[in-house]
């Protein structure tokens, strides 16, 4: 059996050329963590502890980490023991806290909610290598991965009750279920680190489609039995409410509309490994066509998009928007958490829209979508 000894601070060095360590280099600080994100919780149980410091850092997908005596002290890579998240002690869900970078918040200092959709999938992509599922597309099992499936999004609903702001630390949790033969929910629930409180919400769904001939497919008693395992036993929503707007029809928003943007054009940065342009890039298009005075006073409160075909690099795209409901009842709207217009603690200053995104040459529709918006707070930062 290979025996290697190192000091962690020589491996971290070794990896990142500029790391400094901050105490004596035979300091016996653990600077690893001791949890195994990379294995189930039974499997973790049975590891023994990892022998302080000394740790072979394997580039190896899926290879376990040597101590100097030989004995398995972690599993995974180098990323899965560095990353701030690991399985929850049922093994059905995934935590993971965030920092928040100066790149991913916007002009009111606050992360955006392409960061916040961003961060959603990653924790979810995390959280299915985690279990392991495949590294080389989006939570795909190895059934999938023989067949030629994609999980591709179908709807995705999310409620920001609060933003976090540069530098600040945000925790999310997920977790998913299935949907039968029509595919997967995935669910997610934002904390902020600091305070515990709850900013935000989100839900999703997934189908399979063949990566080859780009056609839905419904999911087998084979591929549903590989996941349903990392499931909750009883039904959990992050959304449990009866009358919550995650349910809520989207109607598509007809030629008629007061706000568009014309010829929006994929760059190659929107493509993902499934090969067309990813979920998230639709958040943003939807937002190019948002009246530049609602941006102004009023922020994001929930977004819906129901997702109707794929877009590849070629197409151009039309955003178009409008208000749902006229403007001058938005005063006389009064209802609970979901209800139109208005906001978590029930104040009707709010706007609602809706989206549609279509293809520039003949029309047919990509996406659809609503919004609804707060007015904004004065900053306090």
């Amino acid at each position: 059996m290979l025996k290697v000894s190192c000091n962690a601070s020589d491996q971290l060095q070794s990896f990142f050329p500029s790391f400094r360590p901050l105490c004596p280099a035979k300091s016996t600080v653990n600077l690893l963590p001791r949890r195994y994100d990379g294995v189930s919780c039974s499997q973790a149980r049975r590891a023994p502890a990892v022998s302080p410091v000394r740790a072979v850092v394997s580039s190896d997908q899926g290879k376990p980490v040597l101590s100097e005596s030989g004995t398995v002290t972690a599993f995974g890579t180098l990323a899965d023991r560095l990353r701030l998240g690991s399985l929850t002690e049922d093994g059905l869900s995934y935590k993971e806290k965030f920092i928040v970078r100066c790149y991913e918040v916007g002009i009111n200092k606050t992360a955006t909610v392409e960061t916040i959709a961003n961060l959603l999938q990653e924790v979810g992509c995390n959280h299915a290598q985690s279990v392991g599922f495949s590294t080389d597309g989006f939570a795909t099992t190895t059934t999938m991965r023989k067949l030629h499936l994609i999980w591709v999004t179908a709807r995705m609903h999310i409620e920001i009750y609060k933003y976090p702001a540069w530098s600040d630390v945000i925790e999310i949790e997920t977790w998913c279920q299935s949907e039968g033969r029509i595919g997967t929910r995935r669910d997610w629930i934002l904390k902020d680190c600091a305070t515990g409180e709850v900013i935000g919400r989100a839900t999703s769904k997934w189908v399979m489609m063949n990566q080859d001939t780009r056609r839905l497919q419904k999911v087998t008693d084979e591929v549903r039995d590989e996941y349903l395992v990392f499931c909750p036993r009883e039904l959990r929503l992050a959304f449990p409410e009866e009358n919550n707007s995650s349910l809520q029809k989207i109607p598509k928003l007809e030629d008629s509309t007061q706000n568009s943007k014309l010829g929006l054009k994929p760059r190659r940065a929107d493509l993902d490994m499934n090969q067309h342009v990813n979920n998230v890039t639709y958040i943003g298009w939807v937002l190019e066509s948002i009246p530049q005075e609602i941006i102004d006073t009023h922020e994001l409160e929930v977004i819906t998009l129901d997702y109707r075909r794929e877009c590849q690099q070629d197409d151009v795209v039309d955003s178009l928007t409008a208000p749902e409901i006229p403007e001058e009842t938005v005063s006389q709207l009064v209802g609970t958490n979901g209800s139109t217009m208005t906001n978590e603690k029930g104040h009707d200053d709010g706007r609602q829209f809706l989206h549609l995104l279509r293809l520039s040459g003949d029309g047919q529709e990509i996406n659809r979508g609503r919004t609804q918006w707060r007015k904004k707070k004065p900053s306090s930062r």
